[in-house]
């Protein structure tokens, strides 16, 4: 079941603006920025899949916390580079790089790509954690192609370079509500929210 107060397991601002609004939809939910958490960890994403990291991540904090936690994880799949970054986009460039420097890293590895071969996606898994151990996953999709520079101001990460297939612009150039439409964070989390509500349903409430 869809928890009253959760805690938002991510140290990326960006990333958590993003998780609070999108748990907004599930109804009247409590958000706790794990900062809030006293001894919180930082998890690092050493796990060979997206599920792995998210999964590790929400269960560190669920344990901290003493409260449900919610975490994911997520990447940018391009074909052309045989599925890379990946699982390692967020450390693609350097374990200190800046959004500007993967991006940089990114357009000069697809410098000779033709616009027909710059296809991608983001793919994304999120994780809501109990402190017992249970833990509900859900995937988000969202397909696209690379751009040949970056465009727009909003959003972080690899948002200024990847052009959304349902938008025809680069995240990074719409608002965040018109991105939450469609991106593939937005879709994990509501395909997550569907799950926890038919869990309710078949299963007789209890503590969370």
């Amino acid at each position: 079941m869809i928890p009253a107060r959760l805690v938002v397991a991510s140290w990326n601002p960006g990333k958590v603006a993003e998780l609070v609004a999108l748990v907004r939809e599930w109804g009247g939910v409590e958000c706790v920025p794990l900062a809030a958490v006293p001894g919180a960890p930082r998890v690092p994403e050493g796990g060979g899949t997206y599920g792995e990291n998210a999964i590790a991540k929400a269960r560190a904090a669920a344990r901290a916390s003493g409260l449900p936690a919610l975490a994911d994880d997520s990447g940018l799949e391009v074909d052309a580079l045989g599925g890379a970054p990946g699982v390692r986009s967020a450390r693609w460039a350097g374990d200190d790089a800046s959004d500007a420097d993967r991006n940089a890293r990114l357009l000069a590895a697809l410098a000779d790509v033709p616009d027909a071969r710059r296809t991608a996606r983001f793919r994304c898994v999120v994780a809501l954690a109990w402190p017992d151990g249970r833990v509900e996953t859900a995937e988000g999709v969202c397909e696209g192609r690379i751009a040949r520079a970056p465009r727009g101001a909003r959003g972080f990460g690899y948002d200024p370079v990847f052009v959304a297939d349902d938008l025809g612009v680069t995240f990074a150039e719409v608002p965040a509500g018109e991105k939450r439409r469609v991106d593939f964070r937005a879709r994990a989390m509501r395909a997550l929210g569907a799950a926890l509500r038919r869990r309710a349903l078949r299963v007789p409430a209890g503590p969370c």
